[in-house]
């Protein structure tokens, strides 16, 4: 192409210059962004089931008893439980780019570290510590993924987005247990099973080589230009780029307002979590998540037993069929979030699955299908609203403290993990499966109650008016 003065511009060189913002590039950008995050939470589920399949052959070579089966199986969840809060604060201090790769780096090094297990005394020791640490990583997953998602990701799209991560911790979970069986099947060593988590660690690890920081962290930390630099360069939605101009001009209103003195810019802690600005905000991802998670790991955990109690067993039925259920639940609700809203399906599933449990509980007489059919809603309708707890925390914390509270509500929740996992053999034996189920029931009821009250509608609004409305 000529221009004045004789001089030719090579098309296709131009081309080239500006290919990195592209929208192409920034469609590609988000599509590597989704998929590395996506697989994060795969390799989640995936490192929790994969242990299924061969405990047997680990309880015979280590001579595992009851106690040091338990240690091992509950590694994880302790880890979670740990590394959260841990890692949310990080994120908010260091950076959602740096820690998001030295959360895959500890995968990593945990996954690799199983195929050296000892078989002498110490093994248990080793696996235990292993597998905490493998639950740092899945913690840290919930409290630096889940922030830079929701900042980089179109507030049309955002609650898709989200929700798809559950899914993926779905399917991780149920193909470990398809590829742990198979392989423990044809006589694969069980230290190379439970270490092929190594292979998408790594891949996974070098994948998020190179990501940008997300610009609402940049904003936290005043750094505004160097956060609409990298708006253009990879933010492609007219929506995103207003979402980043609001909380620029919202970060500039709080720091006039510090040097007035009326307010004080903080660093992210815990405390600020319960602050007259944010506990609201605290109490309802929390106890919205504990809730959900409580009744639902307890039944799953156990559902062979807890259905044979009401004289309908069997693998189909039991865990393979509150499984299936689950992941249509989860599917169902990331098709809809983003049309119909996250309040209508926060709220009424809840009540819903009150009055499931509660009919179970005191319906002793109840026929084994109608019982069946009574637990499959459940696990369907439990997951629809069990994915807005991948959402809400994203959403409704402000930036500079998004890591630290989803990694607070991650944490509690793991408690009712805990608790529903721990006591129902507990509670089955000592108080019988009816008053069981209506103590589930009490706590399902418990989050409907708190979301009637808390949940708001984030549908289609920005990150930072959204903020704007729970600092007031």
């Amino acid at each position: 192409m000529t221009i004045k003065g004789g001089s030719t511009i090579d098309q296709s060189s131009a081309e080239r210059r500006n290919s990195g913002t592209s929208s192409t590039f920034k469609r590609r950008f988000m599509v590597r962004l989704v998929a590395v995050f996506i697989g994060g939470m795969f390799l989640d589920g995936y490192i929790l089931g994969i242990i299924g399949p061969v405990t047997g052959p680990m309880r015979s070579e280590l001579q595992l008893d009851a106690l040091s089966l338990g240690m091992i199986a509950a590694g994880p969840l302790a880890g979670i439980f740990v590394g959260s809060p841990l890692a949310g604060w990080a994120t908010d201090k260091f950076g959602r780019k740096p820690m998001f790769l030295v959360d895959m780096g500890l995968f990593l090094a945990a996954s690799a570290a199983q195929f050296f297990v000892t078989s002498g005394d110490g093994a248990v020791i080793q696996l235990a510590i292993i597998r905490f640490c493998m639950g740092v990583a899945i913690g840290g997953e919930y409290s630096i993924g889940g922030p830079l998602l929701s900042e980089f990701s179109p507030p049309k799209l955002r609650g898709r987005l989200l929700g798809l991560t559950l899914i993926a911790w779905y399917v991780g979970f149920m193909m470990a247990f398809i590829i742990g069986t198979l392989m423990h099947d044809v006589g694969v060593p069980w230290r190379i099973v439970i270490g092929t988590s190594t292979i998408l660690a790594f891949v996974l690890f070098l994948a998020r080589i190179g990501l940008p920081e997300s610009p609402s962290w940049l904003i936290t930390k005043g750094r505004r230009e160097e956060a609409l630099a990298i708006a253009h360069r990879y933010v492609e939605s007219p929506q995103m780029h207003n979402s980043i101009t609001e909380e620029i001009d919202l970060r500039a209103i709080q720091e006039a307002q510090a040097a007035q003195g009326r307010t004080k810019i903080k660093n992210a802690s815990v405390g600020m979590l319960f602050s007259r600005q944010q506990w609201r905000t605290t109490l309802f991802t929390s106890g919205f998540w504990f809730c959900a998670v409580t009744p639902y790991f307890a039944i799953a955990t156990f559902a062979d037993d807890v259905l044979n109690q009401f004289g309908f067993g069997g693998g189909w039925a039991g865990g393979v069929g509150l499984s299936a259920l689950a992941t249509a639940g989860v599917v169902t609700t990331v098709l809809l979030i983003d049309k119909l809203g996250r309040r209508i399906l926060t709220v009424p599933g809840q009540w819903l699955c009150a009055g499931i449990l509660l009919v179970i509980g005191v319906w002793a007489d109840a026929p084994a299908i109608f019982v069946l059919a009574l637990f499959l809603a459940f696990s369907f309708f439990n997951a629809g609203y069990t994915t807005l707890t991948q959402v809400y925390p994203a959403e409704l914390f402000p930036g500079h403290l998004r890591g630290i509270g989803m990694g607070f509500a991650a944490a509690f929740s793991r408690i009712g993990a805990a608790l529903g996992t721990f006591a129902l053999p507990w509670a089955i034996s000592n108080i019988g499966m009816g008053p069981s189920m209506v103590v589930a029931a009490a706590v399902a009821l418990l989050g409907a109650i708190l979301s009637q009250w808390l949940a708001p509608e984030t549908k289609g609004r920005t990150l930072a008016d959204i903020s704007a409305d729970v600092a007031h």
